[in-house]
């Protein structure tokens, strides 16, 4: 892979402007949003998409979603429904991501769906995305910003530790707020199916539905972002649901416990989910196991889990 001076660039203007150019020219700019970094790339361009897979080294056949600035935006590329109206009054801009069919004419590039008839498209809710979306005027693909497989990125720096020289430019505006990837929902079938629990609690979802969402069997084809089996990955092994370390673990917590690191002293499963990521990027960085103690499985517990059984999943 040829590699490239990977600048840092600020939130101003002038420099959202400056990403904004890169990315029209077909160039990776890493961005933050409420959920995780992104690695952008033009939606629109073949190889700019394919330079996202090669970066991140990730299999062409697992889609991208693509993140635009409006509802009005989004609406250009697929095959708008009541019930995607529904949740993007509620939820949009937020961490919910929505497959629908794709509109025809959508002009995107093949890669970005890995040749699926659908979508994934997102409204982020962070301000700084949204500008840069919006100078951008039209759709960006945009994974997580990290080497496919591994640890999602919550501050410029872990990307710059996965990527440094494999994209152009990093907008670093802080810490993001959620921590966990975006929920997505699937409205391209008869009934509103949860493809992915994220950011956003099914519960919120199916509240605002009147109705529970279908479940997604994960023998299922890939059908959205996020649905490899060994996912979100550290170095070292994982072990879930653990009391206690084994000698030469490291203990990530829950609620009040002995620990290296806790994700929530107080059991909140909002602070969890914020801090879930980066804890694991400080504790991979030590080269040890990790234990991981129990978390809830309710509420953001639904995704903390799903993240973390993908983390200790066995690896090809």
């Amino acid at each position: 892979m040829n590699t490239e001076h990977t600048e840092i660039l600020g939130s101003e203007q002038t420099d959202l402007e400056q990403a904004a150019t890169l990315l029209r020219a077909g160039k990776l700019v890493a961005f933050p949003t409420e959920t995780v970094y992104g690695l952008g790339g033009d939606a629109r361009l073949g190889p700019a998409v394919a330079g996202i897979f090669e970066a991140k080294g990730r299999p062409t056949f697992n889609p991208l979603i693509a993140h635009l600035p409006s509802v009005q935006a989004a609406q250009r590329y697929v095959q708008w429904s009541d019930h995607a109206q529904q949740l993007a009054d509620a939820f949009w801009p937020g961490p919910l991501t929505l497959v629908l069919p794709l509109r025809k004419g959508h002009g995107l590039s093949p890669l970005v769906t890995a040749g699926l008839d659908t979508l994934a498209i997102r409204v982020p809710a962070h301000p700084t995305a949204r500008r840069l979306l919006a100078l951008v005027d039209g759709p960006v693909a945009a994974p997580s910003a990290n080497p496919s497989g591994r640890i999602s990125p919550t501050t410029a720096a872990h990307v710059l530790a996965g990527l440094e020289g494999r994209l152009a430019a990093i907008v670093d505006d802080g810490a993001c707020g959620v921590g966990l990837e975006s929920t997505i929902v699937g409205l391209a079938g008869p009934e509103p199916m949860l493809l992915r629990p994220g950011g956003l609690a099914a519960e919120e979802i199916e509240s605002e539905l009147g109705q529970p969402l279908l479940q997604r069997d994960v023998k299922d084809a890939l059908t959205a972002p996020g649905q490899l089996l060994s996912h979100y990955a550290p170095n070292e092994r994982v072990r879930l649901n653990a009391l206690e370390a084994e000698p030469g673990e490291l203990m990530l917590g829950f609620g009040a416990m002995t620990c290296d690191l806790n994700l929530s002293a107080s059991g909140n499963l909002t602070e969890a989910a914020c801090n879930l990521f980066g804890h694991l990027h400080r504790l991979d960085a030590l080269s040890r196991p990790i234990a991981v103690a129990p978390v809830p499985q309710h509420g953001l517990g639904q995704a903390i889990n799903d993240r973390l059984n993908r983390a200790a999943a066995p690896r090809d």
